[in-house]
Parts: C-alpha cells; structure tokens; sequence
C-alpha cells in the first residue's frame, strides 16, 4: 500500500513540475529600442525537451538561433549577426509569464550595457468583423 501511495506521489510531483515548463513554442514580437529609434524584433521558437532552434527576425533580416536553450520558465539562445563583414553575438536571456517574455540582452565584442526589454506572444488571430448596420426604420404611414 506504501509503494503505491508513493508511486502516485511521485506521478502527481512529475506531472506537476511538467506544467510548471514555459510553453515557448510559437511567435513572439516585441518592440526594441535601437540607436534609429524603435524596431520590431520577431521571434519564431522551436522547442524539442530542452533545445531551442528557430529564428530572430529583424528590419535587417532573418537570422538563426545558436546555442539555444529551455530550463522551465528561463530560455537562453544566442543570435550571431553580420555588419560589414564582422560578425557580432547578441545572447538573449529570458523569464516567461504568461504570454510575455521579459529578456535581457547583452552584445558580445562591444561596450555597449545589457538591454532589457519584453516580448509578447503573437496571435495570428484577426479581429473579428463588425456586424452589419441595421437597415433604415421605416417610415411611419
């Protein structure tokens, strides 16, 4: 009877630390202050267990995710871009809640400070028409 007892405690404990894990699949957008004013930074997440692929799209382009990386409610993946010939590491690392993401990143190979910032998810959803106006009233006779 105490094995069983602890096997279901054991399965409830897992099942509830499962739920517990971020679900960063999907697209999430957010706005980024740079130094030409405000962009639009789009991210597209894969998540296979704990390894996080996908794509970071900005005004200049699509580029891959390296070294990406899921722990429950934290991710973490680098973003490596090409200016002139030099190549120049953006690591991202991020806390989920709820729909958001609130990240900090950092530049590799530069002074310039972390930048933090927060990503929502997207939803593809459009929003639902207006309802038709009502005909006239009829006149009175």
């Amino acid at each position: 009877m105490m094995k069983k007892l602890a096997l279901a405690t054991l399965f409830l404990a897992l099942g509830s630390m499962t739920a517990l894990a971020a679900d960063f699949s999907g697209k999430w957008t957010a706005d980024v202050q740079g130094r030409n004013g405000t962009q639009t930074i789009t991210f597209n997440f894969k998540v296979d267990g704990s390894t996080l692929t996908g794509t970071v799209t900005t005004p200049r382009g699509d580029t891959d995710i390296s070294n990406g990386k899921v722990d429950g409610d934290n991710i973490s993946f680098d973003q490596v871009m090409n200016f002139n010939g030099n190549s120049i590491t953006l690591s991202y690392k991020g806390t989920a809640d709820g729909d958001t993401i609130k990240f900090t990143r950092t530049f590799g190979g530069g002074d310039r400070p972390p930048q933090e910032f927060v990503a929502k998810r997207a939803t593809d959803a459009a929003p639902a028409p207006a309802a038709p106006a009502a005909p006239p009233a009829a006149p009175p006779q």
